[in-house]
């Protein structure tokens, strides 16, 4: 039987996907492969990119970190954040990145005692994440990177 997949955020149900062949999660200690038929299961994810495999087919989603639940053949993913690749607007991503860089550089060169360095790392790390996850699925559709 296959899988049933839940892509929860807290301000959205994301996806709810059935007849899935296996989902492919950043768990807390590397990536993570669920199969139908899979054991009882319960962990936290890590900021990575969710891919969900049916029918040969591929579907890639960002997820920002969160938790996830393995019961029978239903996952439920509880994610802090999560957007599908072909969601994701590369512009706004590159401008994030580039705000991100910014901030840090001003608290590196302590030109801004304002910059909560953490927030601002955090911030980088999620426009990276979203700019690598949409390269990847233009590679997989189209087989070339991004000119």
């Amino acid at each position: 039987m296959p899988l049933t997949v839940e892509l929860i955020t807290a301000e959205r149900v994301v996806r709810v996907e059935q007849g899935v062949d296996a989902l492919i999660v950043p768990g807390a200690e590397g990536q993570l492969a669920i199969y139908p038929k899979h054991a009882a299961l319960m962990t936290t994810l890590e900021p990575g990119e969710m891919i969900i495999r049916r029918a040969g087919q591929e579907e890639a989603f960002v997820v920002t970190g969160g938790f996830l639940e393995v019961k029978s053949d239903h996952v439920t993913v509880l994610a802090d954040a999560s957007e599908a690749a072909e969601e994701i607007d590369i512009a706004r991503a590159e401008e994030a990145r580039r705000r991100a860089e910014e901030r840090i550089r001003r608290f590196r060169e302590q030109a801004d005692r304002d910059v909560d360095l953490a927030r601002a790392q955090a911030a980088l790390q999620r426009a990276l994440l979203r700019l690598r996850v949409a390269e990847q699925r233009r590679r997989r559709t189209t087989g070339r990177p991004q000119v």
